[in-house]
Order: structure tokens, then C-alpha cells, then sequence
């Protein structure tokens, strides 16, 4: 009887040792990424805007991200103001200039249109413009300034104004001509963006296509040009691509020392993203990450600039197609990125999409994955980072709509994707390092920042990374559980 319970004793206790020891390596680290995780500040739900609405078309108070095309923005007081190409799903757009407002980036109501008329008469005498496009917008005193471009499209005879309000939401009285171009001219007056310097003088960037994107200084006092005519040439592609460049946006970082300069490569309704370059100097030159100046026509026309935001999809949800045309909002040293994009079942709608900009450590921009909830940059616990992603490398080649791919994150440190092993480590706040293999299946090394972030596709909180390599190639990844 003794021996038997002893038997049945040591059993027990073997048992005990057994599940301690199968707690601590398996539920453990569950444990702790739930804690991890329970530290994390995660946006709230978003209301959910339905897509394709077509009942909703006729009636612009309805609209809110709809119909956003070349959104500019500009933050007055603790409103933001969204103002865009004139544009309508399904119908002819009311010409004026749209204006949208916010208080949070996140809900957009629409407001009305800047002019009361239409196309200012000088812009129709010079272009026969029956809307007005890619609109941008700044404060001169009591005056807010807006910059709006005239033409038709595919060609360049065009017209770049200016208007004033002592309202920013308007009526604008127009100011008339800032600068034209004809089509005897290798230049297109369009995609306005003004800029200041860090001196404090003022800046228009502007161009599509042709021979690309040129700025010139502007008088101060009055807003138009200094000296007229082209100013300098920053950013231009070579006639195997058609020279597709537009919609340029020059935002500076005072944490680095320099001047960014976003453009839009490809065709509009088809492979549009995003480019970024850099300079010490407001009129370059620009560079990418491998030193290749974003005025160079002699190399390959996908290899120049950082790609940081094209078409993707997560999963089995249909995405977004052809993002572009942006602008930058610099917050208080918090940087966004404010773009349209055309929807994943028919490309023939347009939204505005918002998403945080990080940064690199040695100064590179780095677009979110997901569109603005109200997260925001924090310390994260190196046990949440394990687990099942979904992960897509931003290719420079191909600029169609990617899709993503399963990518698990082991706790190890080893990462399994797309059929190779690689691995992973976390350093500092929020910097995940991954070492894995491209699709032209060489080493590559991804710097990411790791974000709280609220899942659009599966409508839930989860965490997010954005990561860029020593090429430029950007990656992104979304946590599934």
C-alpha cells in the first residue's frame, strides 16, 4: 500500500513538473504578449463610410471621403481643410474647387466650393477649362492664398492661379495669373505646391509630365512669381514611361535637415505611387536612398526615388488602387500623408485616404499601411511581435496592385515567408529589424517602426509595421493574431 502511493505520488508530481514546465514555454509568452498588448493605446473604431454608394451621388453633403481627387491640406486653428480637383462618380463635377473639413483627419464633412462662378475667367480665356484641378493653400496676413491649376487633359496648354479669401472657406476672389505654359513649351503649368523655406521665403513647386517638376520663388508679399519663368527642374522621367511624373509636394523635417520631395510616377488609373527624394537644399538636388538624382533619364525609370505608397491589398479584401497626388501635413512634428486612391472593386471611384508618415533613423519617410484611426506612435513590448502576419514588399517594378503575403513571426527570431527562412530582432521603442529574401531572392534588411494601428479590412484593432530598406523598397505588414 505504501509503495503504491508513493508510485502514485511521484506520478503526481511528474504531472505537475510536466505542466509547469509545458506553462512556462508555451503559455507564458501568450501571457506576456496579452500584457504587452493590454500597455498599447489603440485607436477607437472608426465609423464605417460605405463604399460605392451610388445613392449618395447627387447629394455632396453626403459625400465625405467620395470624390477626393489631388487633395491639398491646411490646418486653421484646430480645423484641417481638405480642398480638391473638382470630381463626381457617375456625373459632371460642379466646378469651384471642393472644400472638406475635420477635426480629427478621420471624418470629413464637405463644406462647399471656393468659387461661386466656376472657372475665373482667365483661366477660360487661356485653357478653356471646364473644371479646376489640384488646388493647394496658405496664409498671408489676413488672406488665405489659394493656387489652383487650369487645363484639359493630355495636353499643356494650361494655367496655374491664385485667389484670396479672408475666410478659408471662401467665396475666393480671383487674383488671376500666376504662370502659364503653351504647347510650344516642354513645361506643364499645373499640380501648384507652395512651400516655404526654413530662411522663410516662399516656394512654388509644380508639374506633370512633359519634362517634369520645377519650382521657382515667389515674391512674398505678392504670391506670384519672382522672376518669371520655369525655375528649376528637380524631378523628371524619360519618354519610355511617357514621362508620367505629376503631382509634386515638398514638406521639410527640421529633426533632419531636409527638404522632401514627393511625387506621383505612373498612369493615373492605373499603376500610380508615390516617390520620395531629398535634398539639404529647397531647390535640390533630390536624391533616393541609393544617391540617384530624381532628375536622372538615363537609368532605369522604376529605380529612382523610394517608393513608399502604391496599390495593395491585404488578404482577401480588395484594397486600393493606384494611390497618389499628395500633400503632407506636418502637425507639430507629426507627419501625415494625404493622398487619393480608387477603390479596389472599380477604380472608378475616388476617397481620400489619411496615413501617419514614421520615420527612419537616418531620415527617411515611412507610409502606414493602414489609414489614419488616431493612433499614435508609442513603446512597444517585444512580446507582442511574434506571431501570424500578412506582409507585402512594395516593389519598384511592379507598380499594379500587390497583394500580401502570409509572414509568421517566430519567438525565436526566426521569420518564415514566402517559402524562405529568414529572421527578426527588436531594438529601441518601436524598431523591428527584418532580414529576409526579396523576389529577385536576395538578403535584404528592412528597418520598420511597429505602430499601433486599427485594421480597416477586418475591422479591429491590431499592430502594424512599416519598414524601408537601403534600396528604398518599402515593406508592410499587418499582425492577424
Amino acid at each position: 500500500m505504501k509503495k503504491k502511493f508513493i508510485m502514485i505520488s511521484g506520478i503526481l508530481i511528474a504531472l505537475i513538473l510536466i505542466g509547469a514546465i509545458y506553462f512556462y514555454i508555451f503559455k507564458l509568452p501568450v501571457i506576456n504578449k496579452e500584457k504587452g498588448m493590454a500597455k498599447l493605446s489603440f485607436p477607437k473604431s472608426p465609423v464605417k463610410e460605405k463604399m460605392y454608394d451610388d445613392t449618395i451621388l447627387d447629394n455632396e453633403k453626403k459625400w465625405g471621403s467620395l470624390n477626393v481627387h489631388d487633395p491639398g491640406i491646411f490646418k486653421d486653428g484646430d480645423t484641417y481643410y481638405i480642398f480638391s480637383t473638382d470630381c463626381k462618380v457617375g456625373g459632371t463635377p460642379m466646378p469651384g474647387i471642393q472644400i472638406r473639413k475635420s477635426k480629427d483627419l478621420i471624418n470629413w464633412q464637405f463644406v462647399g466650393y471656393a468659387f461661386n462662378d466656376g472657372v475665373p475667367q482667365t483661366a477660360v480665356a487661356w485653357t478653356g477649362a471646364t473644371t479646376l484641378w489640384a488646388p493647394d493653400i496658405v496664409k498671408r496676413g489676413e488672406y488665405y492664398y489659394l493656387y489652383y491649376a487650369a487645363s484639359k487633359f493630355g495636353v499643356n496648354k494650361s494655367l496655374i492661379g491664385m485667389a484670396r479669401s479672408k475666410s478659408i472657406e471662401g467665396p475666393y476672389e480671383d487674383m488671376g495669373e500666376v504662370f502659364k505654359t503653351d504647347e510650344t513649351d516642354d513645361v506643364n503649368a499645373i499640380d501648384p505646391n507652395i512651400v516655404t523655406d526654413k530662411d522663410g521665403n516662399e516656394w512654388m513647386c509644380y508639374g506633370s509630365f512633359w519634362s517634369g517638376i520645377y519650382i521657382s520663388r515667389l515674391d512674398n508679399k505678392t504670391g506670384k512669381l519672382l522672376k518669371y519663368g520655369y525655375g528649376t527642374n528637380i524631378a523628371s522621367r524619360n519618354s519610355s514611361v511617357d514621362r508620367a511624373i505629376e503631382g509634386p509636394y515638398i514638406t521639410y523635417n527640421s529633426k533632419y535637415n531636409y527638404y522632401y520631395l514627393f511625387v506621383s510616377y505612373g498612369s493615373l488609373m492605373k499603376d500610380y505611387n508615390v516617390r520620395v527624394g531629398r535634398s539639404k537644399n529647397i531647390d535640390g538636388p533630390y536624391v533616393d536612398s541609393n544617391g540617384k538624382d530624381m532628375t536622372d533619364t538615363t537609368d532605369n525609370p522604376f529605380d529612382i526615388g523610394n517608393k513608399v505608397l502604391g496599390g495593395y491589398k491585404f488578404g482577401n479584401d480588395e484594397g486600393w488602387q493606384a494611390p497618389g497626388h499628395n500633400s503632407i501635413l506636418n502637425d507639430d512634428g507629426e507627419y501625415y500623408i494625404v493622398h487619393h486612391a480608387r477603390g479596389g472593386k472599380d477604380i472608378d471611384w475616388p476617397y481620400l485616404n489619411v496615413r501617419k508618415i514614421l520615420w527612419s533613423d537616418d531620415g527617411w519617410p515611412m507610409v502606414s499601411p493602414e489609414r489614419y484611426a488616431g493612433e499614435k506612435e508609442q513603446t512597444i513590448d517585444k512580446n507582442v511581435i511574434p506571431g501570424d502576419w500578412q506582409a507585402m514588399i512594395l516593389s519598384k517594378v511592379d507598380n499594379s496592385q500587390i497583394k500580401s503575403k502570409d509572414m509568421v513571426l517566430k519567438e525565436n527570431g526566426e521569420v518564415k515567408w514566402n517559402n524562405t527562412n529568414g529572421s527578426w530582432k527588436f531594438t529601441g521603442k518601436n524598431t523591428l529589424i527584418i532580414n529576409i529574401k526579396d523576389e529577385n531572392d536576395k538578403n535584404q534588411q528592412y528597418e520598420c517602426k511597429v505602430i499601433p494601428s486599427w485594421d480597416y479590412e477586418n475591422w479591429k484593432p491590431t499592430i502594424v509595421f512599416t519598414g524601408i530598406n537601403k534600396n528604398g523598397v518599402s515593406i508592410w505588414g499587418k499582425m492577424i493574431k
